[in-house]
């Protein structure tokens, strides 16, 4: 007769206190969450659906390009087909700006045109207005959920589902809201915590370590804006340096545009920050997975290790990131005789310097953060060894019946 260790008892008593103590934390955030969604949600004369702020006189139509651009009495025209309104299949010609068709245009191009009669004599009454990248953007967004798909399968999937979400947070509550005058910080928290639940829940399940990984966002979270709020006025970021800032001051003269930074800072490092949280919390999980042993210091240790090499590859990809969008204006800037301090303190380039230094710094520090809350939970969460034995277990008595 054989007897077989029964294997050691799982801490549910534990396991059950701890759920109760992070639903206790979560679900209020939530609540809040939701509560501060229908405050802030744009009700009535918005300007986005019920009115627009600009209008179209001569809305843009559709043309194929036909032939080559050319250059006539020094206007660059190019031959097209009209596609849409009276005079479709109608052939003429469009006036193309010189950079454009230089380096973008060519036959089978579908282009966006607009029609301006006063200008016939100039050579043409149709004049380039943009492309049309639809087709391009459709086969670029399937091979991005084919590869998702092939790699991460269900996972990838789930993940695809929560960035969509997060997308319908922004088009649909973060930008109306803040063209309806709604506080831009309030709107920043308000919809990166609705991401933050759609990403983490969707894409990685409801459990202990993803709960885990959500709290140390909102941690990182807190800090980014923390330091945001006081970085941004000390270096006095108002937002009004840019051309695009410029324009919406007088647009929207209501808009607070140094929040409105802040607002960007905070969304922008969100995806970053996502990363790194639930990294750190698989990296905790995975160590006492390998060794149930393993006592709190030691994987304390462990996943500082990991954090270590995950701050300094995504504190430089932040950095990177941030100059290539700012690369245009760092050669404007390149090409005016002031000493190198004085360009780096300059307008949009402080603007972006601080960005990075914010975003870099909540980054960091909610690292430590949720390592610490993830050393102090783990052992309170089911281990592959664990659900194993716990199936051994459920095999073990539908044998004895």
């Amino acid at each position: 007769m054989h007897h077989h260790a029964a294997p050691a008892a799982l801490p549910t008593a534990a396991r059950r206190r701890a759920r109760l103590v992070l639903a206790a934390i979560v679900l209020p955030l939530l609540v809040a969450t939701l509560i501060a969604t229908w405050w802030l949600w744009p009700r009535g004369d918005s300007l986005i659906g019920s009115r627009a702020l600009f209008s179209d006189e001569s809305p843009p139509g559709v043309a194929t390009v036909v032939g080559e651009p050319r250059t006539e009495a020094g206007i660059t025209l190019a031959d097209i087909e009209l596609e849409t309104g009276e005079s479709a299949g109608v052939r003429t010609t469009m006036q193309v700006p010189a950079e454009v068709a230089e380096h973008s245009i060519s036959v089978g191009d579908q282009v966006r045109v607009v029609f301006f009669p006063d200008q016939l004599e100039s050579g043409s009454p149709y004049v380039f207005y943009d492309f049309i990248r639809t087709a391009p953007m459709l086969w670029l967004a399937a091979g991005y959920l084919l590869v998702v798909v092939l790699v991460s399968r269900l996972r990838g999937m789930a993940a695809v589902v929560g960035l969509l979400a997060s997308l319908g947070v922004i088009v649909f509550f973060v930008i109306p809201a803040l063209m309806a005058g709604s506080p831009p910080v309030a709107v920043a928290l308000t919809g990166s915590s609705l991401m933050m639940f759609f990403a983490v829940y969707l894409a990685h399940g409801i459990s202990i370590r993803t709960t885990t990984a959500l709290l140390g966002t909102f941690g990182g979270l807190a800090v980014t804006l923390g330091v945001g709020f006081w970085a941004l006025h000390a270096a006095h970021v108002t937002g009004t340096q840019s051309e695009s800032g410029q324009f919406l001051h007088t647009a929207l003269p209501g808009l607070p545009l140094g929040d409105l930074i802040l607002c960007g800072v905070v969304i922008a490092g969100l995806g970053a920050l996502n990363d790194v949280t639930i990294t750190q919390a698989s990296a905790v999980w995975e160590l006492y997975g390998a060794n149930p042993a393993a006592s709190k210091h030691e994987l304390w240790r462990g996943g500082m290790r990991i954090g270590e090499d995950h701050i300094a590859s995504t504190v430089y990809t932040l950095a990177f990131a941030y100059v290539g969008t700012a690369l245009p204006v760092l050669l404007l800037a390149a090409m005016i005789d002031r000493p190198f301090v004085h360009i780096l303190g300059a307008g949009e380039i402080a603007e972006e310097i601080v960005r990075t230094l914010v975003s870099s710094i909540g980054l960091v520090l909610a690292i430590p953060l949720t390592t610490a809350i993830a050393v102090a939970l783990v052992h309170l969460a089911p281990t592959r060894r664990d659900r194993r034995a716990g199936r051994r277990q459920n095999q073990q008595r539908e044998g004895q019946r």
